[in-house]
């Protein structure tokens, strides 16, 4: 009985833990001063564009020639 809740505990924690680190967030900062938080890493494509996800799950574009910098945001 033990051996099996001390089982399902620990799958629980390791999907929590999988699940957590899933997804990276990153900032872009422009060169007008403002910070956009996105879901996942933005993506560059060859119109000068950078593609990205928004925090609130809106797919977003914005003009590289705007990028200041684009930075990993820790967990």
């Amino acid at each position: 009985m033990k051996k099996m809740f001390f089982s399902a505990i620990a799958t629980i924690i390791a999907l929590s833990v999988l699940t957590g680190c899933t997804r990276t967030s990153y900032a872009i900062h422009t060169v007008d001063g403002r910070t956009i938080v996105t879901d996942g890493k933005p993506k560059e494509s060859d119109t000068g564009m950078l593609g990205y996800t928004d925090a609130n799950g809106v797919k977003q574009q914005l003009n590289k020639q705007e990028v200041k910098e684009v930075s990993e945001i820790p967990h």
